[in-house]
């Protein structure tokens, strides 16, 4: 009995002395905790919202003042007509439109009952119909205030949603999903060659080739470029054919990003080989450091606007945010590439930038 114990205590003396073993043991769990308590939540505040308001009288000016003190909206613009509402939707920042009519203030004096008009960006169904909430209650609160006071009053509010009329949750999940495979996939394949050949000994056969490092790089994943790219083919297809996901815009700036995204994924797949020294490993940094990030710091289930600032960072930093904007603005909104330049910059630097380090690391390697 005394030798087990030994053996125990032992066991203990070593996991303490291993700050590896802590940081996994204590560390992960917490920062889990934290990252998932931060981001799982169904509040949505800061939401960038815009109001044309044709009775420019107290009354809706008030409503106004509640609505942005309310701490879940913040007035992105002013309109002056109903030509701009679009606009300021394909644009991408703001999720909801306020309309006060030209005679609100009269007629909620008059007859008691007035009208507003909320258009929501419904591409993200789940925000859209949460700040639809959000709104409603506001109105009705200050109804409360108001009937307080006087003879009772009712605001009918009349709900909008473009973009997804129908409020279909396919609408969100199958762009985020996309970018979520793609990313995954082509990561996963490329993460395991270099590697590969590191395991197999024949990596000796590429540093005496005359190839340069670049060249033996894009050789790597020219080849998967074409089989990522049949993937996201699929991928659309089936989006568009079994979910009713419609493509409004061009199919070819599509295909294009798609190609670019792939490019991308391809390029940090590369550069996770050549960092790591096993095909194990690389496996599992391409699963673990980026399937959670991609499901939860993309926007693509929980709201960005949602999270700390610190988080924000992170999420600004994560190439899928980008390629999942470009796929809704493209396949549910129609936008041309105009509305979707800064997005498609960022993915090429990331590209590029990608490309570079692993360049560089290769370099290091065979020095």
């Amino acid at each position: 009995m005394k030798r087990f114990l030994g053996f125990v205590v032992k066991e203990f003396y070593h996991i303490i002395r291993d700050y590896r073993t802590l940081l996994i043991l204590f560390g992960l769990p917490a920062m889990q905790l934290l990252l998932f308590g931060f981001v799982i939540t169904n509040e949505i505040k800061d939401a960038r919202i815009a109001i044309l308001d044709q009775s420019k009288d107290e009354v809706t000016r008030r409503i106004s003042e509640k609505v942005l003190s309310s701490g879940y909206f913040i007035l992105d613009k002013n309109l002056t007509s109903y030509t701009e509402i679009e606009q300021v939707f394909r644009q991408g920042n703001v999720k909801l439109v306020l309309i006060f009519g030209s005679d609100f203030s009269k007629n909620l004096d008059k007859t008691g009952n007035a009208k507003v008009q909320i258009i929501g960006d419904a591409s993200d169904p789940n925000t859209a119909n949460i700040l639809v909430n959000y709104l409603q209650g506001i109105l009705s609160n200050y109804l409360i205030s108001l009937n307080a006071e006087k003879i009772p009053m009712q605001i009918v509010p009349e709900v909008r949603m473009m973009y997804n009329g129908q409020m279909k949750g396919v609408y969100m999940f199958v762009p985020g999903l996309m970018a979520m495979l793609l990313m995954l996939i082509s990561a996963l394949m490329t993460s395991l060659s270099i590697t590969k050949e590191k395991e197999l000994g024949t990596m000796e056969l590429l540093l005496v080739s005359p190839l340069k490092p670049i060249q033996i790089i894009i050789g790597k994943v020219f080849p998967y470029v074409f089989l990522a790219f049949t993937d996201a083919c699929i991928i659309i297809i089936l989006g568009n054919t079994v979910f009713g996901v419609p493509v409004v815009g061009s199919v070819a700036l599509l295909l294009a990003e798609s190609l670019l995204f792939i490019c991308m994924a391809l390029s940090l797949g590369i550069l996770i080989s050549t960092i790591t020294s096993s095909q194990q490993i690389a496996m599992m940094l391409s699963l673990v450091a980026l399937m959670l990030p991609t499901i939860l710091l993309s926007g693509f289930i929980f709201p960005v606007e949602n999270m700390p600032w610190i988080l924000q960072v992170f999420c600004h930093i994560m190439p899928p945010k980008y390629f999942i904007t470009i796929i809704k603005s493209i396949m549910l909104q129609g936008n041309g590439f105009r509305y979707i330049a800064f997005e498609t910059g960022i993915m090429a630097g990331f590209t590029l930038f990608f490309i570079f380090l692993s360049v560089k690391k290769f370099k290091i390697r065979l020095a």
